[in-house]
């Protein structure tokens, strides 16, 4: 039988593509705009058919019908990480979670700690070999797809076909589905005064070759919009968004200095704009793999001058990082963070960053607190932590004792809070 052949073979309506799906099964899901929309909408339409189904995914970014109340017993969404789709579910204890380092999920696949039934998944046009490219997504999915009893495509033609260890074979398909809706488009997120001020800081400390994991937020773009004057950075992250594109069409790019993977952009999932969709296809400059490639601290500490560049909610006067809760109520997930501030660490020339602003809530609330609210998840440890940046300035704690680091974080702190931070380091008893 030819590819194409197999290819129409294998062609369903999506409606009849989720009858691929199990009570009891786990359908593996990837990150964010790899999501499949129009399988999900079938699933959703047809979720009071199923008893105990899970959709387990990074980072939702529609809220299905599935992602329903009412429904959890048919089909129930388990986060890997929570965002706006699925926060109030989790807040409320009907969407459960799986805590996780993001480098780590392929290898709970593979050892079975995680089920993988089904694989429901975006994908680009099959090229001339029988190869899709799951570009937008490649995270865990791969080592899903090598476990799961049933792979079920969407073929979109607005999906790249990016270069790496994207790839899967029609024969590894059980059954595809086609769709030619835009892909999801996520603008970049606002810059006000206080991520600008903190993205001068890190970007004042950022050399010419340096190599950078960037995260999503105001404060890792503020931090981009102001690096488009250095020379020869090279880009190894987990996202590929819009802000890299920006460094790249500056020329700050080149990725020449890059000692894993030399000349070329290394991620696992993108997020961004059309025109970034546009920039991933076919671009030899440009390679998508899974995140036990991207994210694991070993390989990507290989690379010198290593930039990782994070975000947190609070950070206690020990160094510790909350960055995905609020108190004990989730709000995202690790994620890869913990990933490439230890990466960070093993890089010759590395910084790891943590950037906040001071406060919360109209500078009502300080973000440097004592200790951690009851309940806050811990994100980056005590043990991992080294610069910290507000809008006050730079807190390098690494190596430092208990003391040190209090005062270097009260010096970042608003000044409103300092004297009050002060005289609690010194009830907790840290010598200050």
């Amino acid at each position: 039988m030819s590819i194409q052949d197999a290819y129409l073979q294998k062609r369903v309506s999506a409606a009849d593509a989720v009858c691929q799906v199990r009570n009891g099964d786990l359908i593996i899901v990837p990150t964010g705009v790899g999501e499949p929309p129009t399988l999900l909408t079938a699933l959703s339409e047809q979720r009071r058919d199923f008893m105990d189904v899970k959709v387990a995914q990074i980072l939702a970014m529609r809220k299905y019908a599935y992602i329903d109340p009412q429904t959890v017993d048919h089909v129930r969404h388990v986060a890997f990480f929570y965002g706006a789709a699925t926060r109030a579910g989790g807040q409320a204890g009907w969407i459960d979670f799986i805590p996780n380092y993001f480098s780590e999920i392929p290898a709970q696949i593979e050892r079975g700690q995680i089920p993988a039934d089904v694989v429901f998944s975006m994908a680009s046009p099959m090229d001339a070999h029988g190869y899709f490219s799951i570009s937008l997504g490649t995270d865990y999915t791969l080592a899903a797809i090598a476990k799961a009893r049933a792979v079920v495509l969407e073929v979109n033609p607005n999906v790249p076909f990016a270069f790496g260890n994207c790839h899967v074979h029609i024969s590894q398909v059980t059954a595809l589905v086609e769709s030619s809706e835009p892909v999801l488009e996520v603008g970049l997120p606002k810059i006000g005064p206080v991520q600008e001020a903190i993205g001068k800081y890190v970007a004042d400390m950022i050399d010419d070759g340096s190599t950078l994991q960037i995260g999503y937020g105001g404060i890792p773009d503020a931090v981009v919009m102001q690096l488009t004057h250095k020379h020869d950075l090279g880009i190894h992250t987990e996202m590929i968004g819009d802000g890299i594109l920006t460094l790249v069409e500056s020329g700050a790019v080149t990725n020449r200095r890059k000692n894993y993977l030399p000349g070329k952009m290394v991620a696992t999932f993108a997020l961004g704009s059309n025109k970034l969709y546009r920039f991933m296809d076919r671009n030899p400059a440009l390679e998508i793999h899974p995140v036990d490639f991207t994210n694991t601290p070993e390989l990507a500490g290989q690379n010198d001058k290593l930039i990782a560049i994070n975000a947190t909610l609070q950070i206690d006067l020990l160094g510790q990082c909350g960055s995905e809760s609020l108190g004990s109520s989730p709000y995202s997930g690790t994620g890869g963070q913990s990933d490439f501030v230890r990466a960070a660490n093993r890089s010759r020339g590395g910084k790891a960053f943590i950037v906040l602003p001071s406060t919360a809530k109209n500078d009502s609330i300080s973000r440097i607190v004592p200790v951690l609210s009851p309940g806050t998840h811990v994100s980056t440890s005590k043990n991992d932590i080294n610069y910290v940046v507000t809008e006050y300035g730079v807190a390098q704690l690494r190596g430092k004792s208990a003391g040190q680091r209090a005062r270097e974080l009260i010096g970042i702190a608003h000044p409103n809070f300092r004297g009050e931070l002060t005289a609690q380091a010194q009830r907790m008893g840290i010598p200050i």
